[in-house]
C-alpha cells in the first residue's frame, strides 16, 4: 500500500524569543529544513532581542540621548517599520517600554505606580524623537532612557522569514507556531477544500479550551488578549497591555482579538489596532490583505468580523 506522502510531517520544538515555537511541514520525512528555520529564529533573535545586554536593538538603546547607532539593513527595515507604526498613535507604540516595566505586570514586583512616574515615563515614549537616518541606516533616540523595543512586532516579521525560507525549499504546505502567533503556509493537506481549522482561546479556561474556531485560507493569526498576564489590587483588575496614550492598562469590554492577515507582522500590527479600538473597524477590510477578525469580550459574546457564522 502506497502511504499519501502529503500527509506524511516533519514536526519541530524550540524555546527562542521567549516562547515555545512549534514548526510542522507536511509532505516530507526530512527534518534537515526544521533545524535550519530554528537556526535563522536564533539569528533573528541574537539581533532584535532587548532580553540580552548585546543586540544591535540594545545597541541603539544604550546609545539614547547620546549619538546615532548604525545598524545592519535587517535591523533598519524593522525598526523603521516601527517607529512609523508608532507614529499613526492608534496603540502600538515600540517606545513604551520604560512605562510596561514601571508596572511589571506578569511579573515579580508588579504594582500600581503613581500617576507622576507614569507622566514621567511617558515622557521617553515619544517615537516623534526617534531620528531615522535611510542613507546611513542609523537610528537615534534623543532621549536618555528612552528605549526601542520590537517585541510586538518582531515575532511575526520571523515568522514571514521563516515562511520565506520554506518557500525557497519548495514547502507546499506547514504550520509556524510561535509561542501563538500561528503563519499557515499553502494549502491543507487533510481537507480536500485546503482550508485550515483556527481555534480562538476562551478567555476564562485554561490554555487550548476554544470558545470558538472558523476555518481560513493560508493566513496568519495573531491574538492580542488581556486575560493571561494581570494584576488585581483593591479587586480592580489591571491587565498588561498598557495604552501608550495614557500610561494606564486600556480600559476595555474586549478580553482578546484574532485578526487574521497575509502577512504574520500585519497581524501583528493589526490585532493591536483593533484591541485598542476595542471594536470592528469600518473600512478596516479596504485593505485585501486583511482578511478577517474574531472579538471576544469580556461577558463571553463573540463577533465576528467578516466571517460567516
Amino acid at each position: 500500500m502506497i502511504k499519501d506522502l502529503a500527509l506524511e510531517q516533519v514536526v519541530g520544538h524550540h524555546h527562542a524569543l521567549g516562547t515555545s515555537i512549534t514548526l510542522q511541514i507536511f509532505g516530507t520525512q526530512k527534518r534537515d529544513l526544521l533545524q535550519k528555520s530554528f537556526e535563522l529564529i536564533d539569528h533573528y533573535e541574537d539581533l532584535l532581542t532587548v532580553n540580552r545586554d548585546e543586540s544591535e536593538v540594545m545597541d541603539i538603546n544604550h546609545a539614547a540621548g547620546d549619538h546615532p547607532v548604525q545598524v545592519s539593513s535587517t535591523v533598519y527595515g524593522l525598526v523603521k517599520l516601527a517607529v512609523e507604526k508608532s507614529r499613526e498613535n492608534f496603540g502600538f507604540n515600540a517606545l513604551i517600554g520604560p512605562v510596561v516595566k514601571l508596572w511589571h505586570i506578569g511579573f515579580k514586583g508588579a504594582h500600581v505606580p503613581k500617576d507622576s512616574e507614569i507622566k514621567e515615563r511617558m515622557l521617553l515614549t515619544d517615537p516623534f524623537k526617534v531620528v531615522l537616518n535611510d542613507q546611513d541606516q542609523t537610528v537615534f533616540l534623543k532621549m536618555k532612557g528612552m528605549e526601542l523595543d520590537l517585541g510586538g512586532i518582531a515575532k511575526g516579521w520571523i515568522a514571514d522569514r521563516i515562511r520565506d525560507l520554506w518557500l525557497a525549499y519548495g514547502v507546499e504546505a506547514g504550520i509556524i507556531n510561535l509561542g501563538g502567533n500561528i503563519l499557515l503556509v499553502g494549502d491543507s493537506p487533510k481537507r480536500a477544500n485546503g482550508q485550515w481549522v483556527i481555534g480562538i482561546q476562551d478567555p476564562k479556561e485554561p490554555r487550548g479550551d476554544n470558545i470558538t474556531s472558523v476555518m481560513v485560507s493560508q493566513c496568519s493569526a495573531v491574538t492580542s488578549g488581556t486575560y493571561e498576564r494581570y494584576l488585581v489590587v483593591d479587586g480592580h483588575k489591571y491587565h498588561h497591555l498598557i495604552d501608550p496614550r495614557t500610561g494606564y492598562p486600556v480600559e476595555t469590554d474586549l478580553a482578546g482579538v484574532t485578526t487574521f492577515t497575509k502577512t504574520s507582522v500585519e497581524a501583528e500590527i493589526e490585532c493591536k489596532r483593533l484591541f485598542f479600538a476595542g471594536h470592528p473597524m469600518k473600512n478596516w477590510h479596504d485593505d485585501s490583505d486583511r482578511i478577517g477578525a474574531i472579538f471576544v469580550y469580556n461577558d463571553e459574546h463573540v463577533e465576528y468580523d467578516n466571517f460567516n457564522k
